[in-house]
């Protein structure tokens, strides 16, 4: 089923949260004449430039965060004074030499701030992955479904070419008996060409549709020539409050409350900011005219009587402040996916229902009698192409159906991060 091999991907993913080496290096695959939805996933997984930038980003946060705990580099300073002038101070006799090194010395916590700002940065780049990733999986999966759907219109309307072709020789033979006007057969070949016409626009949007899935793959063109899986299988979903229980651990959600840390450290930094750090120096200083040495002390503390940071502190706050505001916009973002989804499931089941209670089945059953009645002249070749229409126009909206269907399962496992557990329904 197909959402049962998007649910294993969906948690292949959670599982890949840490870096994957083996994945990221995967070799090209040779070209093969049919793809599974577990194989494309893989595939995905291992080569979406989407994901290969939310890598870097990690690699990113990771260099911040090992910055924010370094310690500032001591300075080493050489002065000489009293020296190249004139009189007793010609050239260096007189020259005072002062080798010097200063440390400075951050107080209040700063550096355990930045730390903390660091860790909480890292923090959301790992959730960024693996939002990236939940949204690449789901993406994968509507493309394949696309693809199989596609490949299904296809076969459609070569059934209809089919059928048509059957009834040409049946129409020649009634034509030379009489019973029906040539134009009749120059009406079936127009009704053939325009299925002909159908199955090239569907052979178009197939060709499209593997380009797509392709390129989420990263490839530049599809090295398969098909995609194998179940459509036609349907199941109802839990209740709206099950699912929207589990989107509360999308990454894009369970993010914030590292970015909140985030910010709360950066609006510590920027507080603490105002508090000076003294500059300590130790020195050594030689007197040549008397051979003496001396040892110089110093500290140099920063005053902060003019700029007190009150602007810094002020943009943190409210960085800070509208955190909650962008959590709740977010979260509200994704119930409305969720529920349109959701709503979009019952709609596509209820569809595909009808579809196979009734309408496909009197659809066939009218056009099996038409046919094995127009051979006896108790039907007209209009009744005839307009009976196939409908059947056909039937088994498309199926497929539309159900590809509605499929589509919405793989957004909301693609939104909860976890498999939809469905009540099994009979496929046609």
């Amino acid at each position: 089923m197909l959402h049962r091999a998007v649910a294993w991907a969906l948690g292949f993913a959670l599982a890949l949260h840490a870096s994957s080496p083996a994945l990221a290096q995967a070799p090209n695959r040779a070209p093969s004449r049919t793809l599974t939805l577990t194989a494309a996933m893989q595939r995905a997984l291992a080569a979406n430039p989407r994901l290969t930038a939310a890598e870097r980003d990690i690699g990113i946060a990771r260099g911040r965060r090992i910055q924010a705990g370094a310690i500032p580099n001591p300075d080493l300073s050489f002065e000489l004074d009293n020296a190249f002038g004139t009189g007793d101070y010609r050239g260096t006799r007189s020259a005072e030499t002062t080798l010097q090194i200063s440390q400075l010395v951050e107080l209040s916590g700063k550096r355990q701030a930045r730390i903390a700002a660091g860790d909480a940065g890292f923090a959301v780049a790992g959730w960024d992955r693996a939002a990236v990733r939940l949204e690449v999986l789901s993406e994968t999966a509507i493309a394949f479904v696309n693809v199989l759907s596609a490949q299904r219109r296809v076969e459609i309307f070569d059934e209809q070419i089919a059928t048509l072709g059957r009834l040409t020789p049946l129409l020649q033979r009634r034509v030379d008996a009489g019973a029906s006007s040539p134009a009749e057969v120059a009406r079936a070949e127009v009704a053939a060409d325009l299925a002909k016409a159908d199955r090239e626009r569907a052979r178009v949007a197939l060709a499209v549709a593997r380009r797509d899935l392709a390129a989420l793959m990263g490839l530049t063109a599809p090295d398969f020539k098909g995609v194998s899986g179940n459509l036609s299988r349907i199941g109802r979903p839990p209740s709206f409050p099950t699912v929207l229980a589990a989107l509360e651990a999308n990454p894009q959600l369970v993010r914030w409350t590292a970015v909140q840390a985030q910010r709360r450290a950066e609006l510590l930094l920027a507080r603490l900011k105002v508090v000076p750090d003294p500059q300590v120096g130790l020195a050594w200083r030689h007197y040549r005219d008397t051979g003496d040495d001396a040892v110089r002390l110093g500290v140099a503390i920063p005053l902060p009587l003019w700029d007190q940071n009150r602007g810094g502190i002020l943009e943190a706050q409210e960085t800070l402040a509208k955190t909650d505001a962008e959590w709740k916009i977010n979260r509200i973002g994704l119930i409305l996916l969720l529920g349109r989804a959701w709503e979009t499931i019952g709609g596509a089941i209820e569809e595909v229902r009808l579809l196979r209670g009734s309408t496909i089945p009197k659809s066939r059953n009218a056009l099996e009698t038409i046919e094995s009645g127009y051979g006896q002249g108790r039907f007209t070749l209009l009744e005839i192409l307009d009976a196939q229409a409908v059947a056909v126009q039937a088994a498309l909206r199926e497929v539309e159906a159900l590809t509605i269907f499929h589509t919405a399962v793989a957004t909301i496992e693609g939104l909860t991060g976890s498999p939809l557990t469905l009540s099994r329904e009979a496929s046609r």
